[in-house]
């Protein structure tokens, strides 16, 4: 028999009050509330909670807080990353982020999903699709990355985009919704 959270995992349908997945909610819940009291003077602190938590930090990561989850383990971060203020990671699935990528602050990052068919969401059915996001990537303030997509290695997301399909390598997006812009010139 399939566990909700392997459907979850999976991106199947799955019931969001499993009594084991309310369970993870609220130990994701509680280590926001410890992690979101502490600042960067804290760097130990932090190290260790995000270690405990998190499905995977590499080094010399910088996460502001307050930074925002489901569950966390399904959270895998290179070397490297930044993440600005109040970034919303949902990870109903797996989020992946490649060393070097720096992320704006209010950055939503969004594996949830909901059925398209009415009987499902009035079920109170849910869903998700992974996300990828390379290296190197820099994602703008208040940008949104939906479901299923792929950021690839040093692409630029615009402050304020809706991303709702892959972005290649090296492009840069901008816009409701993201579209890919001519490269800057070198500066």
């Amino acid at each position: 028999m399939t566990s909700e959270s392997e459907k979850m995992l999976a991106g199947d349908h799955y019931d969001p009050g499993d009594a084991e997945l309310c369970e993870l909610r609220s130990k994701a819940q509680r280590f926001m509330s410890s992690y979101n009291q502490t600042s960067v003077d804290d760097g130990p602190v932090r190290d260790a909670l995000l270690q405990s938590h998190i499905g995977a930090v590499g080094e010399s990561c910088a996460i502001r807080s307050p930074v925002y989850i489901d569950y966390g383990f399904n959270i895998y971060i290179g070397d490297r990353v930044f993440l600005n203020y109040g970034c919303v990671l949902l990870d109903v699935c797996t989020i992946r982020i490649g060393s070097g990528t720096q992320i704006g602050p209010a950055v939503q990052i969004v594996t949830a999903d909901h059925p398209r068919d009415p009987a499902d969401r009035a079920a109170g059915l849910e869903m998700g699709k992974p996300i990828s996001i390379g290296e190197n990537v820099w994602i703008g303030s208040q940008a949104v990355i939906l479901p299923g997509v792929t950021i690839g290695n040093d692409a630029i997301v615009g402050a304020g985009s809706i991303v709702t399909h892959d972005v290649s390598p090296g492009m840069t997006v901008v816009g409701n919704p993201a579209r890919t812009v001519p490269p800057a010139p070198p500066t």
